[in-house]
């Protein structure tokens, strides 16, 4: 409850029944968490310039959480609510979002994701140009 993780290495962290409250991860290595598998009773923690792969975020409450700066790399946001989340600056390769609710997320100047509109519900998200183009892939269309 109530701390910081600086510089932490957080790879294969066994997180049953786990609880954050109020955790901020600045600058740590986050490899291979399940974080569904948190006791989600006032569930908060926020990520800043760290790297999470190979991680598990779906079916979970995450409203008002930050991913900011960070390395997101294979990750699951399956029916995550990620309503007003912060993923700004962020590299989202490889990451999944499906059934996620993104309304009001900050996406500003983020890269590499791949989000489906018609899997996500997306209202007031914020995108920045040119990254938010790649809403349109699903569509199989050409820009010119």
């Amino acid at each position: 409850m109530d701390c910081d993780f600086e510089n932490c290495n957080l790879s294969n962290v066994d997180l049953d029944n786990t609880k954050f409250q109020n955790i901020r991860f600045k600058s740590c290595k986050i490899l291979g968490l399940d974080f569904s598998k948190c006791n989600d009773f006032i569930l908060a923690f926020g990520f800043e310039d760290s790297f999470l792969s190979l991680s598990v975020f779906s079916d979970m409450n995450l409203e008002n959480t930050d991913f900011t700066n960070c390395q997101i790399y294979d990750c699951d946001f399956v029916n995550t609510n990620l309503t007003n989340a912060n993923f700004e600056n962020s590299d989202l390769k490889n990451s999944l979002f499906k059934k996620a609710n993104l309304s009001f997320t900050s996406f500003k100047n983020a890269k590499n994701y791949d989000i489906n509109p018609n899997e996500n519900f997306l209202k007031k998200t914020v995108f920045s140009i040119p990254e938010v183009i790649s809403l349109l892939d699903i569509y199989d269309i050409v820009l010119e």
